[in-house]
């Protein structure tokens, strides 16, 4: 049975994806090093899901959550978004709803139409830039054309586009600053019809610097390491995160919101944080450990998700997707790799998704080796054979060998089957001769 909602009952909605963080830094999932009393707030008027997942760094996990397919599909290159491929905010726009993005973009270098291509009305973005572009038959790259050609700041003093042009006025101002207040904007603009964000932040990515809370912000003190400087930022991405937040609270449009807060992949591997219970992680970026690809995933809609929810079922990037058709009654049928997550909002768990399946590879074979597993809440099976029981085993360093796992490796070995039949041949080949 559908649980789409009628039009008069469409609620907003926003996606928040930082950069650069797992689970390990939020107080909400435990850690007592880092805290974001306003994403706690988020998880304590709302769910916390404890086993969601996206990919082990940056493009993939874009283009899989805006797209809601596996990357094997899609893959068009790093920095690069598939157009032909439908959004999530397409599917929004074509609801009925005003789209907007705002932050980090890095997925059409020199193309500013870009963000309307994916279903965007309005944006403000740092990242239309990279050094070289592949040239259009594979041949010698080309450089791009100014201003293209230097990607700049996204932190202090940045590089924005805003609405297809270059801002000129952001000199000694904070990009994060800038590009919420874009949002809390919007907001205000559109209040009287639903809307559809997506925020994918620039808060927490390296370079390390001092925000605006940082007692060396004027003049960086190298004397202050990299781990005290990410705090620093874990610290102001929570406060961006309660000036939205705020804003929809002075529009009075708080109760008709969902709030769909995660993180594009694990912590930088140059952080390591105390975490009870395990001592310290390091973080695990382009890992496919859970270090590398367990997020934090938190929904907050007042009045429908039922407050201090702690919800255990797996969710992947490609769910957003399916979940947004539903959400915006979108009159298409999802064709994706997801499956909707609203179910699981209202409390009906019965039909959650039993197995998830990722796969990997940042270039493409030719470059890095193409990596798959499927896994449930415990258990994780490799297309190579190998199989781990992730709690007891969080590192992937003891592979189960024995009769032990030997229920879990059929039952994930089925639905691994299911997937890597629709993968390319050379990708199977290019893992399987490692």
């Amino acid at each position: 049975m559908s649980l789409s909602l009628s039009a008069q009952e469409k609620p907003n909605i926003i996606v928040i994806l930082a950069d650069d963080i797992g689970f390990e830094c939020f107080s909400a999932y435990g850690s007592e090093f880092y805290q974001t009393p306003h994403i706690d707030a988020l998880a304590a008027g709302g769910a916390r899901f404890t086993q969601a997942y996206s990919q082990p760094i940056c493009t993939p996990s874009r283009v899989k959550i805006l797209s809601g397919k596996y990357n094997f599909r899609n893959h068009e290159g790093f920095a690069t978004y598939p157009f032909e491929d439908k959004t999530f905010a397409q599917v929004a726009r074509q609801s009925g709803y005003s789209t907007a993005i705002a932050g980090k973009w890095q997925l059409s270098a020199g193309d500013l139409t870009g963000p309307d291509r994916a279903g965007f009305d309005e944006y403000s973005l740092w990242h239309f830039a990279e050094h070289i572009l592949r040239g259009a038959d594979g041949g010698i790259p080309e450089r791009l054309p100014e201003p293209f050609t230097n990607k700049g700041s996204r932190y202090k003093s940045p590089r924005l586009f805003e609405n297809g042009t270059l801002l000129t006025d952001t000199d000694g101002k904070y990009g994060p600053d800038i590009v919420t207040d874009f949002l809390c904007d919007f907001i205000e603009r559109k209040k009287n019809e639903p809307f559809l964000i997506y925020y994918p932040m620039m808060l927490v990515h390296a370079p390390f610097e001092p925000t605006p809370d940082s007692p060396d912000w004027a003049k960086k003190d190298p004397g202050r390491g990299s781990g005290e400087h990410y705090r620093d930022m874990v610290h102001y991405m929570d406060r961006m995160v309660e000036k939205i937040t705020a804003k929809l609270e002075e529009q009075n449009l708080r109760e008709n919101t969902l709030i769909l807060f995660t993180g594009d992949n694990g912590t930088p591997r140059q952080i390591t944080s105390p975490f009870p219970g395990r001592g310290e992680i390091r973080g695990g970026k382009g890992l496919m450990i859970d270090d590398g690809n367990r997020v934090p995933f938190i929904a907050n809609w007042p009045e429908t998700i039922k407050p201090d929810s702690v919800i255990h079922s797996l969710i992947g990037f490609a769910d957003f997707w399916p979940t947004i058709a539903e959400l915006t009654g979108s009159k298409r049928s999802p064709i994706t790799d997801g499956q909707s997550f609203l179910p699981l909002l209202k409390g009906i768990t019965a039909n959650a998704r039993p197995w998830l399946f990722q796969s990997y590879s940042v270039h493409g074979p030719s470059s890095a080796p193409f990596r798959c597993f499927t896994r449930d809440a415990d258990w994780k099976l490799y297309s190579d054979g190998s199989l781990y029981n992730v709690p007891n085993d969080w590192l992937e360093a003891h592979p189960v060998t024995g009769p032990e796992g030997e229920k879990h490796r059929k039952r994930l070995q089925k639905a691994l089957d299911q997937v890597l039949k629709d993968v390319p041949k050379e990708l199977i080949d290019w893992e399987t001769s490692k």
